[in-house]
């Protein structure tokens, strides 16, 4: 049991010393746009080069690019902001399969826990660009979406990239979630959906450009 005990004090100082190594490495970077999607989805997949696209724009307005830090979508979405104006920052996690940090990080931070990780992807973000992808997307998107909806973090756009890829899931939402009163109606405009660049682009600079100047994306009480 004492053994137990110690293993348990020394997991929570683990977790201690990840959270504020994350939060002293990003204090400084200022407003992000996150982007998330698949592993993946490579070189070969249009969304690949649409992330690219997408956060070399966000980089050269001056907005950071975060990622997962991996390959497929990341990586894509690394690439397009590394090397421009904004910083291209990648979130890297230890995982058995798939997770190897891409080469296209001006600054990359390995975590251990994803919920500190994902604390990280909020804490800084002016908005939120979603690609298809698969469980740790939508684990990013929900958590995201209920942060939103709950006022755990200051509002932020949030944009679904590829409308044929998340149309049956938006409908499920509202055919099932809505129609059965687990949520509002309210809570389906949230988000966006789109398969432009630009009104991705669009929708998040133009929240930005709205939104007062703050040091972090969590309310005062937090």
């Amino acid at each position: 049991m004492e053994e137990s005990r110690i293993r348990e004090a020394w997991r929570v100082l683990r977790i201690q010393s990840e959270l504020v190594d994350g939060i002293d490495k990003l204090a400084d970077i200022g407003p992000s746009v996150t982007i998330f999607g698949s592993a993946r989805l490579g070189e070969e997949s249009p969304y690949y080069r649409d992330a690219e696209t997408l956060a070399a724009r966000f980089s050269e307005e001056g907005l950071n690019v975060l990622t997962g830090g991996g390959p497929g979508i990341m990586e894509g979405a690394n690439r397009g902001a590394f090397g421009k104006a904004s910083c291209s920052i990648g979130l890297n996690i230890s995982l058995p399969h798939e997770q190897s940090a891409n080469l296209y990080q001006d600054l990359g931070i390995n975590f251990r826990y994803f919920f500190v990780r994902k604390l990280m992807f909020v804490k800084h973000a002016v908005g939120f660009v979603v690609f298809p992808g698969g469980f740790g997307t939508m684990d990013e998107l929900f958590e995201a979406l209920t942060l939103v909806q709950t006022g755990k973090t200051a509002p932020f756009p949030i944009v679904l990239f590829g409308s044929a890829f998340w149309a049956g899931l938006v409908d499920w939402m509202s055919e099932r979630m809505l129609d059965e009163g687990c949520i509002s109606a309210a809570d389906l405009e949230l988000f966006s959906i789109t398969d432009s660049v630009d009104e991705a682009f669009d929708i998040v600079f133009r929240a930005h450009s709205k939104m007062p100047e703050r040091s972090d994306n969590l309310p005062p009480s937090v």
